[in-house]
């Protein structure tokens, strides 16, 4: 591996990359194979998720996380969303010199991706950064494009003896996917036949090709805070503090769906053409106080915050004598507060919030402890339980098309998890997750919202660990899941594996050229996957079809000279639809294309 090269004035850890919740990294170069999973357009490692072909397009759970607690609901939509940055996703930079990094890679056909990002301190005290994301692909079948753009900009200050820090950002978000309800029974045929003559994806016919979704997201988010009283204690290397702070956050989203032409696979239409506007505009403000003193052995926070969301339509629909609303548009005030310590090698850290007005109800307690064996291991248990609403298209939506109006009334979803998690370079890393959900809410197989009259039990065991022989490695990670209750609705494959055999070396005298080549094997077991639906951008059950239960190999060189990493990857890609041709969903057939990939990642320090 290459280090950076910098002055003696600086070090590459003096690059730092700074969280929401202000834990530090740093700008790192290196090339490894976590690095090259997270070379996609999520720029993350999407073990848990299956693709569909284009990229750009949504994805397929094929795992879920319940460690992250809230009080609201979502929008929904949420298969537009995998994308999309949310205010944990957003990072604010402290550098010494103008650090830049920019991240390519080839598209499916007509298309790149293109990630670039500048950053720089004017002084110590001030650090901007602008980054935009964008990717274009057309991909193999008719009426798949993918459009997307992220747009991030932050700034963070702090005055020179720290009383009052700042961090604020602003993000302008475009994502757009054309839609193309899936394969008649005619190009199935040929797909499943393996005809020559429909090789060339474009050539089947696809149930429409007039169809869009959109989703534009706007935010402006600011967190400031002053400390009133500070106390450097230099011999125990502790700080006291006394601090008051904001927290304000505004965000507007709009999700379209138009489509030429209403199309009979969902229904009958009020009107010929279909055009779909919802609006979403949250507003929050949250005062809080902290104090950090050895009297209370760590930093207890209190908080309290006013939340308005307003989520609807143009106008009231009125359907079988009944009213759907246009609008939700409802305020909550709720308070709460946190608190963490660190004692010896003991990291304890407690979080707590319950809504006291509002008719969105919401209340979460989440609490972890962890222990560090100096660098050989890390563990950590977390225990949380949260009662919120379901997301807001499951209360109201609607359409133009007739079956897709309703209005609910739904009881609060309730989940409570156990989590597990050990880190160890030397031994592995490990975690097992144990989640009960009351209420579960979910869209039944003709795409109605549901919720679940069980418990659901599940659990999430995965694994991972690195075995090295001279320059060749074996890196391997699998995830056995069961759901011991409530498995008609809650649907995840037993086991997924990914397997990883490569080898490493520099090439040259002086390291100019560090390579890895290798194949992954990507494998998960049989399961009835959830179908997609391109009016609601949500995925619905369905028992039809099952897919997976055969394996997929993708080939890869990496390589890297100084503070370039470049990829080259033949990859298997998702070309199967499904039988129920009303939505198309993951993929139902072995793997039967090879795309090849190119892409790199630069990294520019002045």
């Amino acid at each position: 591996m290459i280090d950076i090269q910098l002055s003696g004035k600086t070090h590459y850890t003096d690059y730092k990359v700074i969280s929401y919740t202000n834990d530090s990294t740093y700008i790192d170069t290196t090339l490894t194979i976590q690095k090259a999973y997270k070379f996609n357009h999520l720029r993350k490692d999407n073990f848990e998720l299956l693709p569909f072909h284009n990229q750009g397009q949504t994805y397929n759970n094929l795992a879920y996380d319940y460690s992250d607690v809230s009080l609201f609901p979502e929008m929904g939509n949420r298969a537009m969303h995998f994308n999309y940055y949310e205010i944990k996703d957003i990072k604010t930079y402290k550098v010494p010199t103008p650090t830049s990094e920019l991240a390519y890679r080839t598209g499916m056909q007509q298309g790149q991706f293109l990630d670039a990002l500048l950053t720089f301190n004017t002084s110590k005290r001030h650090n901007y950064s602008i980054a935009y994301k964008g990717l274009r692909s057309l991909g193999k079948y008719r009426n798949t494009l993918s459009s997307l753009g992220n747009m991030r900009f932050t700034y963070s200050y702090q005055t020179k003896n720290d009383a009052y820090t700042l961090k604020m950002h602003i993000t302008a978000q475009d994502l757009r996917n054309d839609q193309n309800g899936g394969l008649p029974e005619l190009s199935i045929g040929y797909f499943e036949s393996k005809d020559k003559n429909f090789n060339d994806r474009a050539r089947m016919e696809t149930n429409f090709t007039d169809a869009s979704s959109f989703l534009r997201g706007n935010r402006y988010h600011l967190i400031h805070d002053y400390k009133i009283w500070q106390r450097n204690d230099t011999i125990r290397n502790k700080k006291s503090y006394l601090k008051v702070g904001h927290i304000f956050n505004y965000e507007r989203k709009h999700y379209y769906y138009t489509q030429a032409v209403a199309n009979k696979l969902f229904g009958d239409a009020f009107d010929t053409k279909i055009y779909d506007k919802l609006n979403h505009i949250t507003s929050s403000n949250e005062a809080f106080v902290a104090l950090k003193s050895p009297l209370v052995l760590g930093e207890v926070k209190f908080n309290a915050s006013y939340f308005k969301t307003n989520y609807g339509y143009n106008s009231a629909v009125y359907l079988n004598n009944k009213q759907i609303p246009s609008s939700l548009n409802e305020s909550s005030f709720s308070v709460g507060g946190t608190w963490q310590t660190h004692f010896k090698k003991f990291n304890i850290n407690a979080d707590a919030a319950t809504t006291v007005s509002g008719v969105f109800i919401g209340n979460y307690i989440k609490a972890s402890a962890s222990f560090k064996q100096d660098s050989l291991f890390t563990f950590k248990g977390t225990f949380l339980t949260n009662s919120k609403s379901p997301n807001l298209n499951f209360i109201l939506n609607q359409s133009n098309y007739i079956d897709y109006n309703w209005s609910k009334n739904l009881k609060n979803e309730r989940t409570r998890s156990l989590v597990f998690d050990l880190k160890s370079d030397k031994i592995l890393n490990a975690s097992v997750q144990i989640t009960q959900i009351d209420n579960y809410t979910y869209f039944n197989e003709i795409t109605e919202p549901s919720q679940a009259d069980k418990t659901i039990n599940y659990l999430k065991v995965k694994v991972s660990k690195e075995f090295r022989v001279g320059k060749f490695a074996l890196d391997n990670t699998i995830m056995y899941q069961r759901v011991a209750q409530g498995n008609s609705v809650f649907k995840v494959p037993e086991l997924v594996t990914r397997n990883t055999l490569y080898f490493s070396d520099h090439l040259f005298k002086g390291d100019p050229l560090f390579l890895q080549a290798g194949v992954t094997l990507k494998y998960f077991t049989e399961y009835h996957a959830n179908a997609y639906n391109p009016v609601l951008s949500e995925f619905h059950i369905q028992n039809d079809q099952k897919i997976g239960g055969y394996p997929v190999l993708d080939f890869f060189i990496n390589a890297q000279v100084q503070r370039t990493r470049i990829y080259l990857k033949a990859e298997h890609f998702n070309a199967g639809f499904s039988k129920t041709a009303d939505y198309y969903s993951a993929p139902n057939y072995p793997y039967r294309d090879f795309i090849v990939r190119f892409g790199l990642v630069w990294n520019f320090f002045i």
